[in-house]
């Protein structure tokens, strides 16, 4: 393997070192199975790395990495017919970003976003990640103004869901 080839692989295994929590936090979001959801990991890189002689450093890595893990992961959803998470304790906690608190309000606001629709889990993900809503709008593909539409809906959305579970 000629050396630019195996600097042009390193550099690749070393981005995707870098920043495999973002792709475990969309694997968590979207599959509810450990196993499937390592696959979708597998499926991700695989995307990923198909795509990066296309890569053209307009956008971070993350940024461009965020896109086609979401992508990857909704056509992965909708490929294999399974059921999103519907209980965090069924999830083990890969690579957590935040300590679970006391009164599982942690494992509750997982449980919400996971039964969002896979556009919303995107939006909040993103939003989540301090993502800035002009680089939200060009993962997704919808306008900035929209970003702040749809964030304000799904938030209202869930402090509605938050709060009838609270009260239950």
């Amino acid at each position: 393997m000629p050396a630019s080839t195996e600097t042009y692989t390193n550099d690749f295994l070393s981005l995707i070192a870098a920043n495999e929590r973002l792709i475990y936090k969309v694997c968590r979001v979207y599959e509810s199975d450990a196993d499937i959801r390592q696959d979708m990991f597998q499926e991700i890189v695989l995307q990923a790395w198909s795509a990066y002689p296309r890569y053209r450093q307009a956008a971070s890595f993350s940024t461009w990495l965020y896109r086609i893990a979401l992508n990857t992961a909704i056509t992965f959803q909708r490929r294999s017919k399974r059921n999103i998470v519907t209980s965090v304790a069924e999830v083990p906690d890969v690579h957590a970003a935040a300590p679970v608190s006391a009164d599982g309000k942690y494992e509750m606001m997982y449980e919400l976003i996971a039964s969002l629709p896979a556009m919303e889990k995107a939006l909040v993900v993103l939003y989540l990640d301090d993502y800035p809503y002009r680089e939200i709008a060009e993962m997704l593909g919808i306008s900035e103004r929209n970003v702040g539409t749809k964030l304000a809906r799904i938030k209202e959305k869930l402090r509605k869901q938050a709060a009838v579970l609270n009260n239950a």
